[in-house]
């Protein structure tokens, strides 16, 4: 009893956080009569006020409005970048599941060989080749990603495949899209979800850490991973321009890594 009161308090509270910094995303920037942008010359970097909530950066700027933007950009390339990354995966890991023999094989060599590619290394190429974009930061961001999705829907489609609903199938003619589309995804969606949950804290880390090394968005745009590289170079002066996006960035993190822990531990109960 106490151990499932506990999990539902902390499940509880990162429902309520997540939604919380959700809501914040949405309206919070329209709360404030500051833009991203907007420099205040009076109040260059000062701590939080009435007039500015969380302070001001090194140039004026109302962090506020810049943490919730940075916000904003980092989930949607959280939400891009997972939604590449199970379209890619879900995909590939069914079919080497499904057709086994030489063809998981072959496919499941190259999901191995592209492990052995650090991200990093991608993004600097990337980068080196192309220049800085936020939409390489999505492919990049996504073509990583998705191998770990390909392995646990592999795993889910070879423990499925022989099902007397997938022979039952075929005795009724049933083609290998059909059984695989109709069959064999519908139920391993439940996984499928759950992965791509435990997939977003892993994306927005990623991206905090490349933008944190410069080398993903640029100004004007900003990230929570932009924001903390600012707030490291002034953290004995003004240490409120670390503090507030790195201590959202942690909370988020948080309620979505506990929701999703949450959601695996259901489904490995049924």
């Amino acid at each position: 009893m106490l151990t499932s009161t506990r999990l539902f308090g902390s499940t509880g509270f990162a429902l309520v956080s997540l939604a919380l910094i959700l809501m914040l995303c949405l309206v919070g920037p329209s709360l404030s009569s500051w833009q991203p942008e907007d420099i205040d010359w009076q109040s260059i970097q000062t701590g939080p006020s009435a007039q500015h909530w969380f302070g001001t950066d090194l140039i004026g700027r109302d962090l506020f409005v810049r943490t919730l933007e940075g916000a904003r950009t980092s989930l949607f390339i959280a939400l891009v970048a997972t939604t590449v990354s199970v379209t890619i995966g879900v995909p590939w890991g069914a079919v080497a599941g499904f057709f086994g023999g030489r063809t998981d094989l072959i496919m499941m060599r190259i999901v191995d060989g592209l492990y052995g590619l650090p991200l990093i290394l991608i993004v600097v190429l990337l980068v080196v080749l192309f220049g800085r974009n936020p939409y390489l930061l999505f492919t990049a961001l996504g073509a990583f990603f998705w191998l770990d999705i390909a392995r646990i829907v592999r795993g889910q489609t070879l423990a499925l495949r022989q099902s007397l609903f997938i022979e039952a199938a075929r005795s009724l003619g049933a083609n290998t899209r059909q059984i695989i589309w109709r069959h064999i995804l519908p139920n391993v969606a439940g996984v499928i979800l759950i992965y791509a949950t435990l997939t977003l804290p892993g994306v927005i880390l990623a991206e905090s850490f490349i933008s944190f090394l410069g080398l993903g968005l640029q100004e004007p745009a900003t990230s929570w991973g932009v924001l903390i590289a600012d707030g490291i170079y002034s953290m004995e002066s003004a240490p409120w321009q670390l503090l507030f996006p790195a201590g959202l960035l942690m909370l988020t993190l948080w309620s979505i890594n506990t929701l999703g822990d949450r959601l695996r531990d259901r489904l490995n109960r049924r």
